[in-house]
């Protein structure tokens, strides 16, 4: 450069002199070629001296700003397709090589960088609410328990985020805290990732097919007569159906009953309805359930699940596999990276209460860090289903009876025409379960627990051979469960209705049988029978008259009033009951019930259902709506609440 100019120079003082006119043209010339040069190479120097700066800026690695950027968000970006043809040009290549690149330097960064987050915040140049995200993350991963409940806490009560904040703990957070934040009532759902891609079915196939192959993967040795029944069942029942569809043609196939019983569904939903059944009694064996994350049950249950969103049954089912699947705890991971802990999450946000209901025990199953309990098939918790940092001092438990559920035994009487969304609206005017509604409100202490078993009045349909419908039977099974969901740690309260009171009697008078029992029989501290046969049932008489009619199971058969055991059962209760000063509460129906269209029925007289000890309390209803109050302040809950109350007055005192 100063060569160039001290040549510019020069040619300006040659210039000035008086030149030749020859002279003249020859110096102009080079004086032009000489500012043509200068200039270019002038510019030529500035681009080079540019470029090797900003090179030098690109290649040289700030460790601070790489501590600052592990502070900063996620980068979050389309799912890019795997399609190698979609991949254009050199470009593209020279572009993914530099990335490659960038990472290595970064991934041997990291590595200088031991603990990004040990020392102070205040060298960093980040807003105040980044640090607070990825401080809460480290605290969830704290070896100190409180530490991680606290955050799991602060996470789900940041209702200001912005949506790329929600994202990063997603993306960041490890299975523990995710399951948290789903069992966290005022979670935001974009704390939840997307469930990933399922696999495509393969060629030829369809979802039935492929559960029905998940189904005839299972052991099929070795199993009880009552599984063995339901899988062999469902396997004959779906193929024909199957082969029947592909043939153009509907048929029923098989023994024909049930699809008999459910003409007019849709034929799909109806076969994978019987696989499903089958695969819920399978998933109750642990090592079954191996089987089923093995063989990809986890994906194509997912699949079945999205499928069937119009279909409730079906994806109860899929949500009873899954909380059966979640009592495995080395199954955890698998069922968190599947993405079952987002429908989960979204799930128990339903106001429908049969779907948050499964949704909590599925969550409550995974959740270790604050459940000790494992809540098996059947056993539902009503209250509380979510992280709470309210106390539980007592458990309420519900038995319902014949044909009843864990759920719509426990409704409020329909009396009137209510609108689903006039009783989502208001919880106060009409429930769907007032346990769950009203009972929690009104003793926030209290878990409330519910269970459900299947029943039938008549064998015409029954659903499983085996004889284990019986009550001796039924009051062990049930009795292990609720052992296994801590029933016996604190104080107890039985709640039954019809049949369900004579389950509550043996699993009590069993229970003190069994030392490692004697929990139970310690805290029970009082029953409500809400219309129970202790001296038997009418109905057990009118169906034995038309026993052809009706072909009455085990379960009616043992409510006749001359039967051996159900005397018995009563005397040693009785017993019982007197030497533990048990409170005791009985109410009685006095109108018929109507028993299909033709026949009515005073199912419970007020003589069967004087147990012997406690009040006896007649009530103006029938033997269904004996436990369904018309309305919150009605007599029949009203003074359900005050026997609760009264009778754990200690026990919610301390």
């Amino acid at each position: 450069m100063s060569l160039a100019a001290y040549c510019v120079i020069c040619c300006r003082r040659l210039g000035t002199s008086t030149p030749s006119p020859k002279r003249h043209t020859y110096w102009r010339d080079i004086r032009n070629i000489i500012k043509f040069t200068g200039s270019l190479i002038l510019g030529g120097s500035l681009f080079l001296t540019y470029e090797i700066l900003a090179l030098k800026k690109s290649l040289t690695l700030d460790t601070q700003v790489v501590e600052t950027e592990k502070m900063k968000s996620y980068i979050y970006v389309h799912t890019a397709s795997l399609n190698r043809r979609e991949s254009h040009g050199i470009a593209w290549q020279a572009r993914k090589e530099l990335h490659k690149a960038v990472r290595k330097i970064l991934a041997a960064s990291a590595k200088l960088l031991q603990s990004p987050f040990a020392g102070t915040f205040s060298t960093v140049d980040v807003e105040d609410h980044e640090c607070a995200v990825w401080l809460l993350l480290r605290k969830s991963k704290s070896e100190d328990r409180t530490a991680r409940l606290e955050a799991v806490q602060e996470m789900a009560e940041a209702h200001q985020w912005h949506d790329y904040q929600y994202r990063t703990v997603a993306q960041a957070c490890d299975p523990r805290t995710l399951v948290g934040l789903a069992r966290s009532k005022d979670s935001d759902l974009r704390f939840f990732l997307p469930p990933p891609l399922l696999p495509p079915l393969k060629e030829d196939s369809s979802t039935e097919e492929e559960l029905r192959q998940l189904l005839a993967s299972l052991p099929q040795t070795e199993l009880d007569e009552c599984i063995q029944y339901f899988t062999s069942l469902a396997l004959s029942e779906s193929s024909q159906s199957l082969a029947a569809q592909k043939g153009g043609l509907w048929c029923f196939g098989g023994n024909g009953l049930p699809y008999a019983e459910s003409f007019g569904e849709v034929p799909s939903a109806t076969v994978e309805m019987f696989c499903l059944e089958a695969i819920v009694k399978h998933s109750e064996i642990s090592i079954h359930c191996d089987n089923i994350e093995a063989n990809g049950g986890l994906q194509l249950l997912q699949r079945l699940y999205q499928l069937h969103k119009d279909y409730p049954k079906v994806q109860r089912n899929i949500m009873r596999v899954i909380g059966n699947m979640a009592l495995n705890e080395h199954l955890h991971s698998a069922i968190v990276r599947s993405g079952w802990v987002s429908i989960m999450a979204e799930a128990l946000k339903s106001q429908h209460i049969m779907e948050a209901s499964h949704a909590a025990r599925t969550l409550a199953n995974l959740d270790r860090e604050t459940v000790q309990e494992k809540y098996q098939d059947g056993v539902y918790v009503l209250h509380p289903q979510h992280r709470t940092s309210q106390p539980i001092k007592a458990d309420v438990l519900f038995i319902h009876g014949l044909m009843g559920a864990a759920f719509k035994t426990w409704r409020q009487q329909d009396s009137e025409q209510v609108l689903t969304e006039k009783a989502l609206e208001d919880e106060d005017r009409y429930t769907t379960c007032w346990p769950k509604t009203w009972l929690a409100r009104d003793c926030p202490a209290l878990r409330i627990i519910s269970v459900e078993y299947d029943t039938s009045l008549s064998d015409w349909r029954a659903r499983c051979p085996m004889e284990r419908k019986s009550i001796a039977f039924r009051s062990n099974e049930l009795l292990r469960k609720l052992r296994a969901a801590g029933v016996g740690d604190r104080p107890i309260i039985w709640i039954s209705h019809s049949m369900g009171g004579l389950l509550v009697k043996k699993m009590l008078l069993e229970a003190s049988k069994k030392p490692e029992m004697s929990t139970v029989i310690k805290n029970t501290r009082g029953i409500i029978f809400y219309s129970v046969p202790h001296h038997g049932s009418r109905l057990a008489e009118y169906s034995v008259n038309i026993r052809y009619l009706l072909f009455p199971s085990l379960e009616v058969k043992e409510l006749s009033k001359d039967s051996p055991a159900l005397k018995a059962l009563q005397d040693d209760f009785l017993e019982f009951a007197k030497d533990k000063k048990l409170q005791v509460l009985n109410f009685v129906e006095t109108q018929p019930t109507y028993i299909g269209s033709m026949i009515k029925l005073h199912v419970v007289p007020e003589e069967s259902a004087d147990l012997g000890i406690g009040d006896l309390i007649p009530v103006d209803v029938n033997h269904l709506n004996i436990c369904k109050p018309k309305k919150k302040d009605a007599f029949l809950y009203q003074r359900t609440l005050q026997f609760i109350r009264e009778t754990l007055a200690k026990d919610l005192e301390n």
